[in-house]
């Protein structure tokens, strides 16, 4: 048995140590020896001792084992395509990478700087953007004009909006990416459709694609242009034909000689395509085009084949057709498709000129790794804050058997919800914000807060109208949620449909892009030279197999101990938040591994498996952002009960997610045991929130606390009484300053001395028999006239109902004057 004891703590002391297993071994032989000469095992001393050499010599290593295991891999892992791997070089890593490792290292998320406002970007938020809200009418815009009225699109274009993230030395407001964030979630919660058109240009337009990859001259002609509004741009890439595979393009272009404006013989590309769902093109000036390359007579070198390349074409080119608009469920903002047929450009109209011809792919992956981390962020925040806000006012306000709906437990829970979902919502949204303004460009990241706070936001807005009943689905202009409602898939499905990004991009891209060996791995195995690739690979393979041994150990010793004894941050209240994010980091990098190993190059097409690692990951990260953000906030007590929900549900999810990967992996006797001898031992640890923590939270939402005033902060809030949300705003404070003098009355009408209801009689006997003085009733009826009015919904004639709003409208069609 000493043996066998030996053997196991020799073996455990390399993997997790990385103690090299030769020098254990003479040193355990020497001990042995001496321990027991008469019992000794020549034979099996032999056999480690040999096991030893061939491991830890790496010539016969690598002759032995890793040239086994090479070739093996070069047949079951599929060699990545130019596109996938311009996606995988595209953007870096950052937390996700920690969290993939199975050890996070803390210091990499804490020592992020909070995010800030500069003087000048606050000072654009409570003037020109406040102002911009305060001009939106979201019934008017996306009822009556279905555009934005003329007056916003040049209040738009005079203020910059479109030159955000345009440095200032081409006339831009060079802001940073959480003013660009904290801009459009304000603008959002006021009319999506605007938010739409302002977030555009600035996220993933020709901007950001000048920025990185655009010559001299034509950042100097474009981006001061694009800046000030006299240029709009959109970008087309999707086609009837490539959607999600955008990689498909079957637009074409083909180096030529041509006549540009009378000039003839003049070298450039003859373009033909197709493209849909792009936005702002049927206002569009200047089209940034996808298509790919072809240069069959070798006119701009010896490649044929080019690939995908980005170019800047104005949309008056001859042969450039703009078509009508498309109409996204009823949202207003401008969309449409576009074609050109034999459409001849100058090859400078390359985006980037000839040194960027056949990196368009890349282009857009690098753009997307920022962009997709601020927009449609910034835009679910800003429409999750505003229905907590609105729709947890409503509750207050609203009464049915003389009881403010909110405080039934059935509406209690669905409010809960929205705000712990929001509260996640907006913690992610900053600190990633705040990462990409210190330089990281976190691909990984920027998919999963796409999809998870999209669809989070989808869930806080269905709950919305869940809770607003009848008022919710009677649109009109006093229906502050219907709009909100039935733009919400257009959300989902742009800048990568969420069941894309979820099911492949996520843990398809995050396990070869994040885990510290894979990648390299990978790269080694297509290397020419062969015999430097072997040397590479076998050192790689074998300090991975360490790694794996590594994670298993820590994965077991962290369940058993309940990572009590693991370092970590945090106070009394978030301790065991970090420790349990790191015990479910290192079951998640251990079971990543296994389902790599067992499913080779298959697990890519593993969507259900892929996906759910997806859902671990994502949770892991905006349990890491909560904890966070609540730190960067001075830990305020009020917020407890967000927080708790908030890492509780995330880390509840979490489990959820890596139990159900182990039901679902190949080899399940196998997997079994991983889930029940390793990464769960003593069961399912984390529970979802409590129903203490729901009415905790639900509560917030019912008064007027700093705790909601933090939650729904960066919000356009008014107070106007004919305003569809100002109504809402003063009927809560009017119906909160009433409740003391409610409370007055109910006991009374308790005790039989009033009658029931706050009709006018009531009052007066009220006053008569002094329960209440003449200020008091005041309240009463203010409460009484501001609850009417918070309640009242839109009817509207047949005739109004029948009238063409839309496809008859010539406004729908027209282009808007530039």
């Amino acid at each position: 048995m000493i043996w066998l004891a030996l053997f196991i703590i020799t073996f455990v002391v390399l993997v997790y140590q990385q103690i090299a297993l030769l020098k254990s071994t003479l040193v355990l032989a020497a001990i042995l020896i001496a321990y027991n000469i008469q019992n000794f095992h020549p034979v099996l001393l032999g056999s480690y001792l040999f096991i030893a050499i061939v491991v830890n010599v790496p010539v016969i290593r690598q002759q032995l084992i890793s040239k086994a295991a090479y070739k093996w891999m070069r047949s079951a892992l599929p060699e990545i395509s130019q596109t996938e791997q311009e996606a995988l070089d595209a953007g870096g890593t950052w937390w996700d990478a920690e969290l993939f490792s199975g050890r996070p290292n803390w210091d990499v998320l804490l020592n992020l700087p909070a995010a800030q406002l500069t003087e000048e970007e606050q000072a654009f938020i409570d003037g020109p953007v406040e102002t911009l809200c305060a001009m939106l009418d979201d019934w008017e815009i996306t009822h009556k004009l279905q555009d934005l009225p003329e007056s916003v699109w040049d209040y738009i274009k005079d203020n910059k909006f479109c030159g955000m993230i345009i440095p200032k030395k081409y006339d831009g407001l060079d802001f940073s990416h959480f003013a660009h964030s904290e801009i459009v979630m304000k603008i959002s919660s006021r009319c999506s459709s605007a938010a739409v058109t302002v977030m555009v240009p600035n996220s993933l337009g020709p901007a950001k694609l000048l920025l990185a990859c655009g010559t001299q001259q034509q950042k100097e002609y474009y981006l001061p242009r694009l800046a000030k509004g006299q240029e709009i741009p959109c970008f087309a890439l999707t086609g009837p034909n490539a959607g999600s595979d955008a990689g498909a393009i079957p637009d074409t272009g083909i180096v030529c000689y041509g006549t540009h404006k009378d000039k003839k013989k003049v070298l450039g590309i003859r373009l033909n395509w197709e493209k849909r769902y792009i936005t702002l093109a049927p206002v569009a000036t200047v089209i940034a085009l996808a298509f790919k390359l072809y240069d069959p007579e070798h006119l701009i070198g010896d490649k044929e084949n080019i690939g995908i390349t980005v170019a800047l074409i104005p949309a008056n080119t001859k042969g450039v057709s703009i078509g009508n608009r498309h109409f996204p469920l009823n949202a207003a903002f401008q969309n449409g498709p576009n074609w050109g047929k034999d459409v001849f450009i100058p090859i400078d109209w390359i985006l980037g000129g000839l040194d960027q011809v056949g990196n368009g792919w890349k282009m857009l992956m690098q753009s997307l790794a920022t962009g997709r981390s601020i927009s449609l962020p910034a835009l679910s925040a800003g429409a999750s804050k505003f229905t907590c806000r609105n729709t947890g006012a409503y509750s207050r306000i609203r009464k049915q058997f003389n009881l403010s709906i909110g405080e039934f437990e059935g509406i209690e829970e669905p409010l809960a919800r929205m705000a712990g979902e929001t509260y996640i919502i907006n913690a992610a949204r900053v600190v990633t914000a705040s990462a990409l303004d210190q330089g990281h460009k976190p691909s990984v990241i920027s998919a999963i807060i796409k999809y998870e706070l999209t669809e989070r936001m989808r869930r806080v807005v269905t709950d919305g109208m869940d809770i607003q009943g009848g008022s919710g689905i009677c649109l009109g202009p006093k229906n502050y949620l219907g709009r909100l409602y039935q733009v919400i898939p257009v959300c989902i499905t742009v800048e990568g449909a969420n069941i894309l990004t979820r099911t492949m991009m996520i843990f398809g891209q995050g396990a070869v892009r994040c885990h510290p060996l894979i990648y390299q791995e990978m790269k080694t195995l297509y290397m020419k030279d062969k015999n430097k690739a072997l040397v590479l690979f076998d050192e790689l393979i074998f300090k991975h197999i360490g790694f794996i041994m590594g994670n298993k150990v820590s994965s077991f010793w962290l369940a058993i101990s309940y990572a009590k004894f693991v370092k970590t941050p945090g106070n009394e209240q978030t301790k065991t938040y970090y420790q349990a994010i790191a015990r479910l980091s290192a079951g998640f990098a251990f079971l990543s591994d296994y389902a790599i190993i067992v499913l080779g190059g298959s697990l890519k097409r593993k969507e259900r498996i892929s996906g759910r690692f997806a859902d671990a990951i994502s949770n892991l990260y905006l349990c890491s952002a909560v904890l966070k953000q609540f730190e960067d906030q001075g830990c305020p007590e009020d917020d407890l009960p967000l927080m708790h929900w908030a890492t509780q549900q995330t880390i509840f999810l979490a489990q959820q997610a890596l139990l159900e990967i182990t039901r679902i992996l190949p080899f399940s006797a196998v997997a079994w045991c991983v889930n029940k001898m390793i990464i769960f031992p003593l069961g399912k640890p984390y529970c979802s929130p409590s129903d203490k923590l729901t009415h905790q939270i639900a509560s917030i939402l019912l008064n007027d606390t700093e705790a909601r005033d933090r939650l729904t902060q960066g919000i356009y809030i008014n107070e106007i009484e004919d305003d569809a949300t100002g109504r809402i705003e003063c009927a809560f404070k009017a119906v909160l300053a009433a409740i003391p003098v409610e409370k007055k009355i109910r006991l009374a009408q308790k005790n039989k001395v009033l009658p029931k209801g706050y009709d006018e009689s009531v009052l007066k006997l009220a006053v008569d028999n002094k329960i209440i003085n003449v200020e008091e009733r005041t309240l009463i009826e203010e409460a009484e006239r501001m609850r009417s009015l918070a309640i009242e919904v839109d009817d509207f004639s047949g005739e109004a109902l029948a009238k063409p709003q839309i496809i008859e409208s010539p406004e729908f069609t027209k282009k808007l004057p530039l």
